[in-house]
């Protein structure tokens, strides 16, 4: 296993991540220990969760992913040979998140309530790495705009977020903080406000990134890069998509698209062209394309690590393999003739 800095934090993570969002859903508790202990055993220290979790979130399994890896730590008492990352939700109308049943919003009292439960249902007195899911106002989304002007009381201040995991931080109930599905210009303003106020330094955004979906390099990069504020890429593998086993409409039994219809955003025009050109450079190179996906995302100079995601233990091997696949400038330069060629079709 490969070992990179997160951030300015002083932590060294694992180039690859377990995600768990499958947890309470499409894995059950066994199996989700199984998979903590095989990633354990491999090299990985890095695991990532959220209080949203499982996924697709709905009230009845909500939390349930922090559980299971909270009866993991009990069980084998190990807490300290992991860096943990939960996530809170942002500007949602979701309301089974907080006990009054308040839409959500990364105000103080909600990040303080969303921190004590997940650190009682993690079974831990820590989170390493304590991330905003998604932003606490209206933002545009690449070519689908969303309202900028927020009513009010509905977008969250920058300075009330950030003070708020600063009071967490003094209190050493998280050790760090970062960014998930932000912009470059949410980013800097995280930076700044930091800089300011001598509140917690952002450590990493966790944002899609994969084959399909580069438009982290358009401005994301170079913050990344000047400013030490590692990717943490989820969706290596385009929700499966990568893989190929949704092309020509296929739906294998159990997979996610299968089972909840969630795959839009790999169903784009153009979509499975890109996908079967990255498909026969993976099959030329003798390459199983998972592993083609993940070795791509590995390379960048930007990226502190991959979040994997499996449901079988097969899977989850094949893709921690995948730190072993040199993705060579053979390979780098078919990938980028067919990115200049297919663009970002999922953004």
């Amino acid at each position: 296993m490969q070992y990179r800095p997160l951030g300015r934090t002083g932590l060294e993570v694992s180039a690859i991540c377990l995600g768990t969002m499958t947890y309470g859903e499409q894995n059950t508790e066994a199996e989700g220990h199984a998979q903590m202990d095989y990633a354990l055993d491999r090299g990985i220290n890095f695991f990532d969760t959220a209080e949203l979790y499982s996924i697709p979130p709905k009230p009845d399994t909500q939390g349930s992913t922090e559980r299971i890896i909270g009866s993991w730590f009990k069980a084998r008492g190990n807490r300290d040979k992991i860096i943990l990352a939960s996530k809170v939700i942002g500007l949602s109308e979701m309301t089974w998140f907080r006990k009054d049943g308040s839409p959500g919003r990364p105000t103080r009292s909600q990040i303080r309530e969303a921190v004590e439960g997940s650190l009682t249902r993690l079974q831990t007195d820590y989170i390493d790495l304590y991330q905003l899911h998604w932003p606490g106002r209206p933002m545009q989304w690449g070519a689908n705009p969303t309202r900028w002007a927020a009513t009010p009381g509905e977008e969250t201040p920058i300075a009330e977020t950030l003070a708020a995991f600063d009071e967490l931080v003094k209190e050493g109930k998280i050790r760090h903080v970062g960014l998930s599905n932000d912009s470059a210009w949410g980013t800097m303003s995280f930076l700044m406000e930091a800089e300011r106020t001598g509140g917690p330094r952002v450590a990493s955004i966790q944002n899609a990134y994969n084959l399909l979906n580069r438009t982290y390099e358009t401005a994301l990069a170079e913050i990344s890069l000047r400013e030490d504020i590692g990717l943490l890429a989820y969706s290596p593998l385009g929700q499966g998509y990568l893989t190929g086993k949704y092309q020509n409409g296929a739906r294998p039994a159990g997979a996610r698209t299968t089972l909840f219809n969630r795959g839009q955003r790999y169903q784009t025009p153009g979509a499975e062209e890109a996908i079967e050109d990255y498909l026969a450079i993976a099959r030329e190179a003798g390459i199983d394309p998972a592993q083609l996906a993940i070795a791509f995302c590995l390379s960048r100079d930007f990226m502190a690590s991959v979040i994997i995601g499996a449901t079988t233990m097969e899977q989850l091997v094949a893709d921690i393999d995948a730190i072993n696949v040199p993705f060579t400038a053979e390979l780098e330069a078919k990938v980028d003739a067919v990115h200049q060629l297919r663009g970002n079709p999922c953004p």
